[in-house]
C-alpha cells in the first residue's frame, strides 16, 4: 500500500523549493525546475556543490503531514551516478542542521528506491524517528564538491 505524496506525471510540484548553502554564507548555486528527464516529467535539481566558506550542499525540499502508520518512503529518481541523501525532519528536531538520513544512488535510468523508517540514521541529534512528527523531507547534494543533476518523478509512503 502506498501513498503519494508527489507524483510529476499528474501533480504540479507546489511546495517544493530549492535551498542552497548560500542561506549559511556557501557558495554553491543550482536551479530547480519542472522538466522532461529520461523520457518522463520530473522534479530536476541541478547545480554545482561546492566546499568554500564551510558549505557544501543544494536541495529540493517541501513541508510533509506525519506519517503514523507507514514504513517507509520510496523515491523514483534519475540521476548521473552519484550519490544523494534523503533527509527527513520531524517536529522534534529544533536546529537546521539536524534530521534523520538515508543514502542512495541516482544512476542514470529510472530507479525507485525504498527507504525503512528504521533504517533512518540520526544526524546530530539523540532523538528517534517518529513518523507520527514527520514535518519536512529534502534530497540533497551534500558534503563534497561535485556536479549535482537529481531529478524526482515520484515519492510516496509505503507500509508493509
Amino acid at each position: 500500500m502506498e501513498h503519494v505524496i508527489f507524483d510529476a506525471e499528474t501533480e504540479r510540484p507546489d511546495g517544493w523549493e530549492m535551498v542552497s548553502d548560500r542561506v549559511m554564507g556557501g557558495v554553491s548555486n543550482g536551479a530547480l525546475a519542472v522538466e522532461q528527464v529520461g523520457g518522463r516529467p520530473a522534479l530536476h535539481l541541478t547545480g554545482t556543490v561546492r566546499l568554500e566558506n564551510d558549505g557544501g550542499f543544494l536541495q529540493m525540499a517541501r513541508d510533509l503531514d506525519p506519517a503514523d502508520g507507514w514504513d517507509g518512503m520510496s523515491l523514483t529518481v534519475f540521476g548521473n551516478g552519484e550519490s544523494y541523501n534523503l533527509h527527513l525532519r520531524t517536529q522534534d528536531l529544533s536546529r537546521p542542521w539536524q534530521s534523520f538520513r538515508a543514502t542512495f544512488t541516482a544512476p542514470a535510468a529510472w530507479t525507485t528506491h525504498r527507504i525503512a523508517f528504521a533504517d533512518l540514521t540520526p544526524h546530530r541529534t539523540d532523538a528517534s524517528f517518529d513518523p507520527k512528527a514527520l514535518s519536512r523531507m529534502g534530497l540533497v547534494a551534500i558534503g563534497r564538491a561535485f556536479r549535482a543533476d537529481l531529478a524526482l518523478a515520484h515519492a510516496s509512503l509505503w507500509r508493509r
